[in-house]
């Protein structure tokens, strides 16, 4: 007996398959299929051959491959009883429940008092698929893995994208050929992580950013997780996700995965990075002011760091104003006796020998000036040194003879006493003052991971936005260290690395656009000198790689020449002429005939803007010609450069490219095609190219 179902939107059908009762699996995920496709032909059809040396009939690749059917990969669950014997489920088909762009499949097992459901919904706007899994048990049991849904990867694909990175080199591509076996990455830090963002992008055999096949994942969650691809001995591939392994503590008669977000795309890995930025700033993110214009952060800590004096503050935020800001935010070294990071995490009462009369003077001002003011908190961590732990060191997490991060050990978010203390500790500050932003950080690893801290660090979040909903709060954890759709759900912003030197951003930025838009991303423009790397970078290409962005500054503002000073206030100014449309466009990647040359385009409708950032010398002499993507072939585009006042800064320029002079109109099929010849440039500098279709 066959059962089939199908979820759809205009680009991709997912079909899946149920037979003889077993557990489904996905029989085909791709292109489009037409209305009149026979599934249960398409099920029989996935059938394998059987050849000697082998079972006498293949285990299924199921949404949770079963140990008991043989299954020679990665089991989808391991499950242990009160004993600690292992129990393998043995799941049989009970019903589905299908709606309009949603499945939901349920299976028992009696033997074993389980029960499991797979859930599915495709979106059919944002072309991204959400799927997730729950399992119930008649007795509490210890739950080693559960698997989201699991989903086949192409055959016709010859390497896997995941990433890698660390504090201040976030989102760096691993290219990971296809091979025998299994590519497993398990994230035990407690948080998403510097080191292994939950993400996978799968090419097909020839695509590019703008071009092919490619299908692509994400799975929501902050607590560290479990990835693996893996080809089986008789060449079938399966991609699983879940949380952490072992990260349950506790016997549970309930568990349910983060949600698991896919997506197939015929545009190259551009189809996937439009789905994942669509969904996630429409859908995930929930905003206190839908309406209003991204603000133009300042953020005091690279010009102060732990010095706080409030006329050099207010002097610095008159500074900030007159660049264009219209946010400061207040960091670290404003409450306890907080005077470097050894102290004070956890005491979340103003430091009255740096704020006499409270943090009003300096809001005060900030408000006279016509900016909003924001302030730094990291709840989840705790200093030794503080009141806060010598009062309560049962609040903390993991064992006394942990190692330190940062001078600071970690609070057992599980338990409900240390969130009703940070819910009133913040709450208080938050309604003594008028704030409307949180940078929320987070500086450490966690000393063992527990999905319970992740489930209660949500849980505060959403009891201070449900007590403050005007308040706007961004994830910071050491920069990178906890980016994914789980921590957004709660949030409305991500720092995304603690490094504002503009050539590594460039990089990071560049390749973050394959989940993140462009309205939830904050890029800073650093110091002259950058604190992370010590790189000196002119004040032009330091603004343009933030106007790539959610922008902002973040260095002491009075350093800067008169020169530096009206750079900023031009792009600024730019930034705030083109935020509104920026923040609904498309981030797409291009594919730069210069390897020298880190391009992207933000499209929206009729209106692009190209950033050409060239992060390294050029092999060859003349600027190779950058072909565009996405607009209308028979259209005529009017192409100009929006920072031609730097030419004359671009030394060895010396030709005639009409671009240098004035517009130029040319059909989308030549952008394309053809591309855009730019002028001649140095490294570490950007051409910013406008774009209108007429």
């Amino acid at each position: 007996m066959i059962q089939c179902w199908r979820l759809e939107d205009a680009r991709q059908t997912l079909v899946i398959g149920v037979r003889d009762k077993q557990l489904a699996e996905v029989v085909y995920w791709g292109p489009r299929l037409p209305a009149d496709e026979n599934l249960e032909t398409l099920c029989a059809a996935h059938g394998l051959d059987v050849a000697g040396g082998m079972l006498d009939q293949h285990p299924e690749l199921s949404i949770c491959p079963a140990a008991a059917r043989s299954f020679q990969g990665q089991a989808g669950m391991a499950l242990r009883d009160g004993n600690g014997k292992p129990i393998l489920p043995k799941l049989v088909f009970d019903q589905a429940v299908a709606e309009t762009n949603a499945l939901t499949l349920s299976y028992s097992d009696q033997a074993n008092g389980l029960s499991y459901r797979a859930h599915f919904a495709i979106d059919a706007e944002t072309n991204l698929i959400t799927t997730w899994a729950e399992l119930d048990a008649d007795q509490p049991i210890n739950l080693q893995y559960l698997a989201a849904p699991v989903f086949p990867a192409p055959q016709l694909s010859d390497e896997m994208i995941d990433f890698a990175g660390r504090w201040c080199g976030e989102f760096q591509l691993s290219r990971t050929p296809w091979s025998a076996g299994m590519r497993s990455r398990d994230n035990r830090t407690g948080r998403t992580g510097h080191e292994h963002f939950p993400g996978l992008i799968i090419p097909c055999r020839g695509a590019t950013n703008t071009q092919g096949e490619a299908y692509g994942f994400h799975y929501g969650w902050s607590g560290g997780h479990r990835m693996i691809a893996e080809e089986l001995p008789d060449g079938r591939r399966q991609i699983q996700f879940s949380n952490a392994s072992d990260t349950e503590l506790a016997p549970l008669t309930y568990f349910k995965t983060a949600p698991l977000f896919v997506t197939y795309s015929d545009t190259g890995l551009n189809g996937c990075a439009t789905a994942f930025q669509r969904h996630l700033r429409d859908r995930v993110v929930t905003w206190p002011h839908p309406d209003r214009p991204r603000p133009v952060h300042y953020n005091c800590w690279e010009a102060i760091y732990f010095d706080h004096k409030i006329p050099e503050l207010q002097a610095i935020a008159d500074r900030a104003a007159d660049l264009g800001a219209e946010r400061f935010v207040l960091d670290d070294g404003w409450f306890g006796k907080r005077d470097d990071d050894t102290t004070s995490l956890g005491d979340w009462f103003i430091d009255a020998r740096k704020y006499p009369d409270g943090l009003s003077p300096l809001i005060d001002h900030v408000h006279g000036l016509g900016m909003t003011f924001g302030i730094w908190f990291e709840p989840e961590m705790i200093n030794p040194d503080s009141d806060t732990y010598r009062a309560h060191p049962e609040w903390v997490l993991g064992d006394d003879h942990q190692i330190l991060g940062r001078h600071q050990m970690v609070l057992n978010m599980a338990l409900p006493a240390v969130r009703d203390y940070l819910f009133d500790r913040i709450g208080k500050v938050l309604t003594d003052y008028d704030i409307d932003y949180i940078k929320w950080d987070h500086n450490r690893v966690l000393p063992s991971p527990d999905a319970d801290q992740t489930r209660g660090t949500y849980d505060l979040l959403d009891r201070l936005r449900t007590a403050f909903p005007q308040v706007e709060i961004e994830s910071c954890s050491s920069g990178g260290g906890r980016i994914d759709f789980g921590v957004m759900e709660h949030t409305q912003r991500v720092w995304l690395s603690d490094s504002n030197d503009a050539l590594e951003r460039l990089k990071i930025q560049h390749n973050a656009a394959l989940f993140l838009p462009q309205a939830v991303t904050g890029s800073h423009i650093g110091p002259r000198v950058c604190h992370t790397s010590g790189r000196i970078l002119d004040i032009r290409f330091r603004a343009w790689v933030a106007a790539q962005r959610h922008m902002g500054f973040e260095m002491d503002p009075r350093e800067l020449t008169d020169d530096e000073a009206d750079v900023l206030r031009r792009v600024t100014q730019w930034w705030k002429d083109n935020r509104d449309w920026m923040r609904r466009a498309d981030i797409l990647r291009l594919d730069a005939a210069d390897p020298a040359v880190l391009a992207e385009q933000h499209l929206r409708q009729d209106q692009f803007v190209v950033f050409a950032g060239k992060a390294d010398t050029s092999t060859q002499i003349a600027p190779r010609p950058l072909r565009l993507t996405g607009l209308d072939a028979d259209a005529t585009y009017r192409v100009d450069l929006a920072n031609r006042d730097e030419l004359a800064r671009k030394g060895l320029s010396r030709g005639q490219s009409p671009l240098k002079t004035g517009p130029i109109e040319v059909s989308g099929q030549y952008l394309m095609h053809h591309g855009i010849t730019l002028p001649w440039s140095f490294p570490e500098t950007m051409w910013v190219i406008e774009g209108h279709k007429i």
